[in-house]
């Protein structure tokens, strides 16, 4: 099971949120390091998570067009 740990970026869905997961990769070029965000739909059954939350995702099977993900931490 993958997990992912990121910060809560749009809680506006029902049930769903919206984690931004930050990861830092070296340029090819230059190897400086640049940061580099992804976003994963995460599904909230208690819609507990606020913006600005710390938290923690795990994949699981898809419960809708977009979410893969469910939340585990808040």
């Amino acid at each position: 099971m993958k997990t992912k740990n990121g910060i809560v970026v749009s809680a506006s869905g029902d049930k769903t949120i919206v984690v931004r997961v930050d990861s830092y990769v070296k340029h090819a070029l230059y190897e400086k390091r640049v940061l580099k965000s992804k976003k994963f739909y995460a599904h909230d059954e208690n819609n507990s998570c606020k913006v600005g939350d710390q938290v923690k995702v795990v994949e699981c099977r898809p419960i809708s067009k977009m979410k893969r993900w469910t939340l585990v931490t808040a």
